[in-house]
């Protein structure tokens, strides 16, 4: 690809930290669009995939919030920009406010492969 055609594509990166203080409300948000995605509000979740779903969701607040944000609402009415590619994913994380590990102001230099580079 030229120079020009690279230029046109922009990778967004957003990272999140969710503190969950009503688990099972989560839950129950996640399964009530579980069903609604099987009844089809967004088809593509039946049989097999629904039941596996389920479970997670039941067994994971992770699963629950992975079903229930979703990165397309993003961009929303974002003018002159079409999704090409989007992926996300959710874990239960231990969190410490005061670790530098999470200081969201610095930012982290990445080299040109988009390894790490210490200043």
């Amino acid at each position: 690809m030229t120079n020009e055609e690279t230029s046109r594509y922009v990778r967004l990166k957003v990272e999140l930290v969710l503190e969950v203080h009503d688990a099972p409300a989560l839950r129950e948000a996640a399964l009530e669009r579980i069903a609604d995605d099987a009844e089809g509000a967004q088809p593509g979740m039946l049989g097999e995939d629904r039941v596996h779903a389920d479970a997670a969701v039941r067994e994971d607040a992770a699963e629950a919030v992975a079903h229930l944000v979703d990165p397309l609402d993003l961009l929303g009415d974002v003018p002159g920009v079409e999704l090409v590619q989007a992926g996300w994913s959710s874990e239960q994380i231990d969190y410490d406010p005061d670790s530098l590990e999470w200081d969201l102001d610095e930012e982290d230099e990445l080299d040109d492969d988009g390894a790490g580079v210490t200043p």
